[in-house]
């Protein structure tokens, strides 16, 4: 993120909170029949992302295609519940791959840099179920021989570079490298030409994919007539910030600030009118994206207990920060809940994990009459970039418990891959 971070208003804060507290029992009858930590996923609140998702874009975009980008949480009920409202699955490993087809997923796609010639031959052995995003000229040097006389031929589509500066550089290709790859494609019977791909991450606003979508239809105008036929699809990737922006902490407890985000309309409305400048004039193109972030991030949440009170602002529960697998909340504020003594006002406290080490934080605030040992806390919306990243460290995991329509239950100790 760049730019200087506004104030967090109190209020959107209290909002949220209330907004968990009305449903404050729900979440401790789960900790009272299941224990404590608990990872919690709601998948109602999947379903509605899936629908909004897809709606705001079709809006603008009839002819698309949407895939949840599994990497952001590989949960596989997390996967099977997107496939239910007719997504595909948008895979960044073998791993990852091998969860897709399991679950029986039928449209899948394989981005990705640094494949290797088991994830490439698994690419080819499932091609009526995958199309593989080639990231270089080097993976390309690979697949061809791997490729070769395979009947009928495995879709691919090439990504395209549009940050060559920095540590994005490692992804994708450059435009002038295209027609070469291009050709060399076309000249292998195992492969099918058939689209094309960026990708920003972190947007708070489309401006960059509305740069990079400018760009993109400069590069179609420069195509032969005949590659320019054998395109059917652009995919546009993900990186769709949440609407409630970027929360962060401050060096004071009861100071938060954010970087606004702009809701998933106008990011509809903004790359519909650009696809519409500068890529249908060209070609009318199927329009795909790649959400994960904006999909799962408020689908799930984080229920802890307090084992020691070693202060009246220092408390330790029974979850550690190996649940989220980074010193996430030394930078990122989520308010932590008190269920226990619920509370709209916020009090200074460090909400402190049971591992042995310093950096294992959740927070440096509590919304609480009070926070006392064997109180429930809970913090919310931790659904991407956490599950994922899990690990075992000194402490077990949180179990975890499912809300919602679509299926409810409770799985013990999950292991680390989500499997």
């Amino acid at each position: 993120m760049t730019g200087m971070p506004d104030i967090l208003p109190e209020a959107i804060v209290k909002e949220l909170a209330a907004n968990f507290f009305n449903r404050g029992k729900i979440f401790t009858d789960l900790a009272n029949t299941y224990g404590s930590p608990l990872y919690i996923l709601d998948t109602d609140v999947l379903l509605n992302r899936a629908d909004r998702f897809r709606a705001a874009f079709c809006r603008h975009l009839p002819d698309s295609g949407f895939y949840y980008a599994m990497k952001s949480n590989n949960l596989p009920l997390v996967s099977k519940v997107m496939l239910t409202r007719g997504f595909g699955l948008d895979v960044s490993s073998g791993l990852e791959l091998d969860t897709a087809l399991k679950l029986g997923a039928k449209d899948i796609i394989f981005s990705g840099p640094g494949k290797t010639h088991g994830e490439l031959n698994m690419a080819l052995e499932n091609r009526e179920r995958v199309t593989l995003l080639i990231d270089s000229a080097g993976e390309l040097n690979r697949l061809l021989p791997l490729a070769a006389g395979c009947t009928p031929p495995l879709r691919v589509g090439i990504r395209i570079n549009i940050t060559p500066d920095g540590l994005w550089q490692k992804f994708g290709v450059m435009a002038n490298d295209l027609p070469d790859m291009f050709h060399r494609i076309n000249a292998c019977t195992g492969l099918s030409l058939c689209g094309l791909q960026f990708h920003s991450s972190w947007n708070l606003d489309p401006k960059r994919q509305v740069s990079a979508i400018r760009y993109l239809g400069q590069i179609l105008k420069e195509l032969s007539p005949d590659i320019l036929d054998a395109l059917k699809f652009l995919d546009i990737g993900g990186g769709y910030w949440p609407a409630q922006g970027e929360w962060l902490v401050s060096d004071k407890p009861l100071v938060h600030h954010v970087h606004p985000a702009q809701t998933i309309d106008t990011f509809a409305r903004e790359i519909g009118n650009a696809v519409a400048e500068w890529i249908f004039p060209v070609k009318h193109l199927r329009i795909c994206f790649e959400p994960g972030r904006w999909i799962c991030n408020d689908a799930m949440h984080i229920l802890m207990q307090v084992v020691d009170q070693k202060t009246q602002d220092l408390v330790i529960t029974d979850a550690g920060t190996n649940a989220v697998g980074w010193e996430r909340f030394e930078t990122d504020y989520f308010p932590v809940l008190n269920l226990s003594r619920p509370s709209l006002t916020e009090r200074p406290c460090r909400i402190l994990g049971a591992l042995c080490t310093p950096h294992d934080v959740w927070g440096y605030a509590v919304h609480g009459e009070d926070v006392r040992q064997g109180d429930i806390l809970l913090i919310p919306n931790q659904g991407a970039y956490t599950w994922s990243l899990r690990q075992e460290f000194i402490k077990p995991l949180p179990q975890l418990a499912v809300l919602g329509t679509t299926e409810e239950g409770f799985q013990k100790n999950p292991p680390p891959n989500g499997l």
